[in-house]
This record gives structure tokens, sequence and C-alpha cells, in this order.
């Protein structure tokens, strides 16, 4: 069933954070990179890491990996990893790594503020994955950036050690083995996580009932090495649910916990530009 398109752009001029309103301006309206680049200053910190709840669950000021990967991944919506918020960004998770590139899933300090159960503090991370595959995305190699080259490394060890991979970790996996240079490479570890993909869908250990990554989580683009991974069907049965999943309201909602107003209306506005973004990008829109 076709979206309402006009009741969508209204929940984001009325219910989307600043930021989200010119990344929907940018990616749906023909609007200029830099206003995103500029509400997104307002997110960071003096040592070139994001916080202040710019990851919606995690509502701390100080910088955060989450908080910074969601940065770098807009500032690859607007071309500008290459910038001066980006090189610090880069420069504050090289930072924070640990010695063989893993990134920890949480820094001490977040305790004292609002935030939701699940994050705890562990090295070595699957934010490791996003991360590095944001920067090899926006054309960084690994020979000019120190980190990168590290966390390249780390990543194929864990796709090599982990046994069971599921929810999260598969998600930003899938994304790392669509971005990185060596594809002959990459295919071969998608080959071998195909079988923890039952149908597209990837249940989240310890989330909200029901919830759950789909195919579009996984693979979000035509052309991306991790389609591989999905049954035929899968991708067109995704897009039909978002479809119909659109509220009276116009937006979308999402299936993870919604534990606080602010929060929530944040992930609201977020889910709705990944909503619009994947019938766009997939030709339903």
């Amino acid at each position: 069933m076709p979206i309402d398109r006009e009741a969508a752009e209204t929940f984001v001029w009325s219910a989307a954070r600043l930021v989200d309103r010119h990344r929907y301006a940018l990616l749906f309206r023909d609007g200029p990179a830099v206003p995103v680049v500029e509400a997104l200053r307002g997110y960071r910190n003096g040592g070139g890491g994001f916080g202040h709840a710019l990851e919606p669950d995690l509502r701390c000021p100080q910088s955060q990996p989450a908080a910074t990967l969601y940065a770098l991944e807009m500032l690859a919506e607007a071309g500008a990893v290459r910038s001066e918020l980006g090189d610090g960004a880069r420069a504050w998770i090289a930072g924070i790594a640990d010695d063989d590139g893993g990134v920890p899933f949480v820094l001490p300090g977040f305790e004292a503020y609002p935030h939701t159960f699940w994050w705890a503090p562990q090295p070595g991370s699957f934010l490791t994955f996003a991360l590095a595959a944001v920067l090899h995305g926006a054309g960084i190699g690994a020979g000019e950036d120190a980190w990168l080259a590290r966390a390249t490394d780390w990543a194929w060890a864990a796709l090599e050690r982990e046994a069971a991979p599921a929810g999260y970790w598969l998600k930003h996996a899938c994304a790392f083995l669509d971005a990185v240079p060596d594809e002959a490479r990459a295919r071969a570890a998608l080959s071998a996580l195909a079988e923890r993909v039952d149908g597209g869908a990837v249940a989240v250990d310890g989330g909200a009932e029901g919830e759950a990554l789909r195919p579009l989580d996984l693979s979000p683009r035509p052309g991306l090495r991790s389609r591989a991974l999905l049954p035929a069907g899968a991708i067109d049965a995704h897009l039909d649910a978002v479809e119909e999943e659109q509220r009276e309201d116009g937006g979308w909602t999402f299936d993870w916990l919604a534990w606080s107003p602010a929060q929530t209306t944040d992930w609201r506005g977020t889910v709705t530009i990944r909503a619009l973004t994947w019938l766009r990008d997939n030709g339903r829109l």
C-alpha cells in the first residue's frame, strides 16, 4: 500500500530533532549538507567525540562510541566524513580504542544519566564493525588511518572466532562486509554467516518482546554484498511491511523499548527517515 508522503513529511517537521529535520531536507528535498554538519556541532564535545543523546537511549552529555558512530553516519550522508568534525571524530575513536583496534561498547560516566538497561561496559564491541564500515564506505583507506587498519584486522578476527553471531553483532558485521575493500574475502565471510539469517530476520537477544532485525536492517540497499544473505522475496516482504507500518500521525515507530518521552520522540523521527530511505532506495518511493 503506498504511503502518505505528505503526512510523513509533516511528521518530520513537527516531531523530529533539528539534526533529523536537516537530514530530511538533504535526503528528500535537495537541501544543502551544511546545516546537517552545523547541527551536529551541538552534539560534539571538546575532544572530538559526540554525546548529548545523539544516541537517544544513552542520554549522557559525555562523548560515547555509539553517539560518535551516529555522527559519522550523518556526516557520511552529508559527504563530510573528511571534514573538521569527521577528522575529530576519527581521532577521538582512535584515542579510546583498545590496542587491537576494538572499540568499547560504552565508556564509564554514563551511569549517572538516564539510559536503557542494555548499556554495560565491554571491550571490543560490535560498534567496531560499524565505525570501520563508515570509514571504509567514505573511501578512507587503512593506509591513511592507523586505527582503521587495526580495526579492520580486529573485524576479520572477530568474524573468524564468533561461533553464533546474532542481533546487532550480525547487522554491523554486514555493514563492515559491505564496505571493506577486500570483496572476495567479504563475500566468503558472508557465505559463512548465511545460516544465521532465518527467513531474513534475526532476533535481538535480551530485547523487547518481538524485537528483531529484519531484512532491510541487514541489507538496506540494492547492490550490497549482504543481499546474498537474504532469501528470495524477503526484501519485498519487508518493504510491504514498512509501507503498512506508517502510523496515523504520518511517522513510523520502533520495536525496542520505549522508556521516556524524549527518547521515544527522538527515535521516531530517526526511524521515520530510515523508513523513507529504505522505500526510496528500493524503488518504492
